[in-house]
C-alpha cells in the first residue's frame, strides 16, 4: 500500500514522501495513529498544507531539544547509594533512579530516554546520555557518592 507520511518515521521515511508499507501496519498503525494518510489524489493536494505545518511543529521540537540539551550539559547530579568494600554497590543505579533525580531538579524526561550504556555499579562520575529528539542528545553529568 502506498501512503504518505505526515511524521518522520524511522527506517521508513520523512514528512510528505510517499512510500510503499504492507497493507496491515499501514491500516493498523501508520493510518490509525495519524503517521500517513492513503496516497490518492485528493490527499496529495491535502497534503502539502499539512507537510509544511508539521515540519514547523517539528523544527520547533528541534529547537526545543537543543535548548534542553544545552540546560542539561550543565546539570550535575549526585546519588547518594549504600556502598561495600573496593566502592562497589550493593544494587545499581537505574534509568528510573536518574529520572527522579531529574524530576527534582524540575526535568520531566522520561526514563525510556535516559541512555546508560552499562549498568552503574561503582561509585563515581558518568556520563549519561539522555535522547531528547530523534537528532538530538543531551548528557548530564552523574555523581554517585557513598551514603
Amino acid at each position: 500500500m502506498e501512503i504518505i507520511l505526515l511524521k518522520d518515521v524511522e527506517k521508513i521515511g520523512k514528512i510528505g514522501e510517499v512510500v510503499k508499507v504492507k497493507d496491515g501496519f499501514a491500516r493498523n498503525y501508520l493510518i490509525p495513529e495519524g503517521i500517513a494518510i492513503i496516497d490518492n489524489a485528493s490527499n496529495r493536494k491535502r497534503v502539502g498544507h499539512l507537510v509544511s505545518s508539521a515540519k514547523k511543529k517539528v523544527y520547533k521540537a528541534k529547537e526545543d531539544a537543543e535548548g534542553l540539551s544545552e540546560e542539561l550539559s550543565k546539570l550535575s547530579l549526585t546519588i547518594s547509594v549504600k556502598a561495600g568494600e573496593e566502592d562497589k554497590l550493593y544494587g545499581s543505579v537505574t534509568n528510573s533512579d536518574i529520572e527522579k533525580l531529574l524530576k527534582k531538579e524540575g526535568y520531566e524526561i522520561d526514563h525510556k530516554m535516559i541512555i546508560v550504556e552499562e549498568p552503574i555499579k561503582k561509585l563515581g562520575v558518568y556520563d549519561i546520555k539522555i535522547k531528547l529528539h530523534s537528532e538530538i542528545y543531551g548528557a548530564v553529568k552523574l555523581w554517585v557518592v557513598k551514603e
